[in-house]
């Protein structure tokens, strides 16, 4: 188990001062935290710049553990020249992004720092893009998590925003420009809470997965993310003992009713283990981590209570990149579907719905690890398909006896099929809707068609999920063989 931070308090400062150090030790396990490049200075004099500066250049970087897991980490200290980066500061962290690849272990960087060192000029700049080459080398073969707690200004934003999950403290912030250079720039008058405060990247631009109250929630948090993760893409994830899931909630069997996606996701996984990754952001799609008899899984989901789980350019990006995370680690997905399709309109038209549309199904159809769908209530048409269909290479689809699958509802389609029949006898427009729902969009069609592998009850789910999740992940085990690894 995680070591409870607040056991630590004697011997740390308080988690929500500046201290780089304590906030080190109150992450990482009792005595496992070694230091590296403690005694690194840049001596070279620059601009408006003294000739010698504080031990450490403004970071503190090293290796410890996470419950009892190696990990690699660096924390910015605001306290030194407000944390700004400058050549010594990024080759630290660069050389501890270099031990995560050799060593294979997850990175966690506890980010405050106001951005480049404007008196070193270029060699900040590059030492940024040092720091954002080895993110990117390292994307998909160790876990990379942020946690934002102060100011994250400028070059600092694109670092943790390249990382696969970010946490964000109440009261920090993270923009490219700040309010006087917008100002100045736009004559536009905003503060930095505007700018860039937790509710601009949780609920608008989607750059963060979490938010904390303050540094001890934060910690918890990425503990917590970290524990659904494996150490690298070569290793599997760790195993936890299964818990009984919460009780299955009542489904409307009326499409048009509304109901929270998440009940049905926590009445599938274990109990206590859903962990939603962007809440507030997109919520016509809910994506998160959970376990599944001990396993950890992803869990992909249409959310009828936004926008009645309509598709759109927010919702399809969200979950085309948590798509490819769990891929890239070797998680299981759960996709469980209830969509009346793509969100129509000029405005998704013209800003890129086709290509944010493409992206998700192109994680999907690339996706290499075991997938299961249930269709819950409706799929129709593109969104049926992007949404972890047969012919995208599901292992399994599944289906509850009320499901309907189609190129579009009834409504719409009778209107189309039998608009002739429509413009002499207005009346049968009732019966012709319930004969296309009976004939064309039933599950049992669906079935026969071979689209569903099998009609199930909602008390059955967790059941086959588990057993198709459990047998297909039995092929996976040569991922994990160290004859397998890349040379």
């Amino acid at each position: 188990m995680s070591q409870d931070v607040t056991d630590l308090a004697p011997e740390l400062p308080p988690l929500d001062s500046r201290d780089a150090t304590g906030r080190v030790l109150a992450l990482t396990d009792p005595g496992s935290f070694v230091e590296l490049g403690s005694r690194a200075r840049h001596n070279a004099t620059g601009f408006g710049m003294a000739a010698k500066r504080p031990p450490g250049d403004g970071v503190v970087t090293g290796i410890g553990r996470i419950d009892g897991r190696d990990i690699a980490l660096f924390a910015q200290d605001p306290t030194v020249i407000g944390g700004s980066l400058g050549e010594t500061h990024a080759r630290k962290i660069t050389r501890v992004l270099d031990h995560a690849d050799r060593s294979r272990v997850p990175v966690v960087g506890l980010l405050d720092s106001g951005g480049a060192r404007i008196q070193e000029g270029v060699g900040a700049l590059d030492g940024y893009g040092g720091i954002f080459a080895r993110n990117v080398a390292l994307s998909g073969k160790v876990p990379q998590v942020s946690v934002v707690l102060g100011t994250c200004a400028g070059g600092a934003v694109y670092s943790p925003a390249l990382t696969d999950v970010v946490i964000m403290r109440r009261g920090a912030r993270m923009f490219l420009t700040g309010p006087r250079v917008v100002h100045a720039v736009t004559h536009e008058d905003v503060g930095p809470e505007e700018l860039g405060g937790v509710d601009v990247h949780t609920r608008r631009s989607g750059v963060v997965h979490l938010e904390c109250a303050d540094a001890a929630e934060g910690f918890a948090l990425a503990r917590r993310v970290l524990g659904y993760l494996p150490a690298s893409c070569w290793e599997p994830a760790p195993v936890a003992l299964s818990r009984e899931p919460e009780p299955m909630p009542e489904v409307p069997s009326d499409p048009r009713l509304t109901f929270d996606v998440r009940g049905v996701a926590r009445a599938i996984v274990d109990g206590g283990s859903f962990l939603e990754l962007q809440p507030d952001f997109a919520r016509n799609v809910v994506i998160g981590f959970a376990r599944l008899d001990g396993t950890a899984i992803g869990v992909i989901a249409n959310q009828p209570r936004s926008r009645a789980g309509t598709l759109d350019i927010s919702s399809a990006e969200k979950a085309a990149r948590f798509v490819r995370m769990c891929d890239a680690f070797g998680l299981p997905m759960l996709t469980l579907v209830d969509t009346p399709g793509f969100l129509p309109g000029t405005a998704q038209e013209s800003a890129g719905v086709i290509r944010k549309g493409a992206k998700l199904l192109h994680a999907y159809a690339n996706a290499t690890v075991p997938r299961v769908t249930v269709v819950l209530r409706k799929a129709f048409g593109g969104a049926y398909i992007v949404m972890n269909s047969r012919s995208l290479g599901a292992d399994a689809v599944f289906a509850w006896p009320t499901a309907e699958l189609a190129v579009m509802g009834p409504e719409g389609a009778v209107d189309v099929i039998h608009r002739r029949e429509l413009a002499a006898d207005p009346a049968s427009r009732d019966e012709l809707i319930e004969r296309y729902r009976s004939t064309v969009m039933s599950a049992e069609v669906a079935a026969g068609r071979l689209s569903v592998d099998e009609v199930i009850t909602p008390e059955r789910t967790r059941q086959v999920v588990s057993t198709v999740l459990r047998a297909r992940a039995r092929g996976m085990q040569h991922r994990y063989r160290h004859d397998n690894l890349p040379q």
